[in-house]
């Protein structure tokens, strides 16, 4: 990275209550030079705004926490983004057909054409929960990545208990290598 260049920005977005702050908290734990046990889970509370989180992959990148209340200016912070994380809360049935709209609508951005996107069913730890397979068939996935111009990977995650986030962070980790 060129002194003075500002690292790259990964958005963290999703409907509100999906556990978007938790999970870059608990990412942030898990990338640190010397990773310390998750532990119990941090209080949070509803973002409203914007936070800025560094995460270190080796390379610094800086991750954009974007309210789900902020949905309608989410394009606003499109143009600097190098990959996406849309969190989805799969113990949540009634939020799966909002949460699929805000999906195919940050899909369908000119500027995330060819953004890599990670999309997070979370909350699997809880018992309500919606298996990958389920979602994927509520979501219409294999039409969503069928016809979407950007690389889509699924993930389940828990970023209560950490099931599934040393995935993630490997996800982050090949797309700063592989830079589309």
């Amino acid at each position: 990275m060129a002194a003075g260049r500002s690292p790259p920005t990964f958005l963290l977005l999703g409907a509100a209550g999906g556990g978007k702050s938790l999970l870059v908290r608990r990412l942030r734990q898990l990338s640190a030079e010397e990773p310390a046990e998750l532990g119990e889970p941090p209080a949070t509370l509803p973002t409203v705004g914007t936070n800025l989180t560094d995460l270190r992959l080796p390379r610094r990148v800086t991750v954009r926490e974007l309210g789900g209340c902020m949905g309608p200016i989410w394009p606003s912070y499109y143009g600097e983004c190098s990959a996406l994380l849309f969190v989805v809360d799969a113990s949540n049935p009634t939020q799966v057909s909002s949460s699929c709209i805000q999906l195919l609508s940050v899909l369908s951005a000119a500027p995330l054409a060819s953004v890599p996107v990670l999309v997070l069913f979370n909350k699997i730890d809880l018992p309500c929960y919606m298996s990958l397979v389920e979602m994927k068939s509520l979501f219409r996935m294999q039409d969503i990545v069928s016809c979407a111009t950007q690389p889509i990977t699924m993930l389940e995650t828990s970023a209560r208990d950490g099931t599934g986030l040393a995935a993630v962070l490997q996800w982050l980790r090949t797309v700063l290598q592989d830079p589309c």
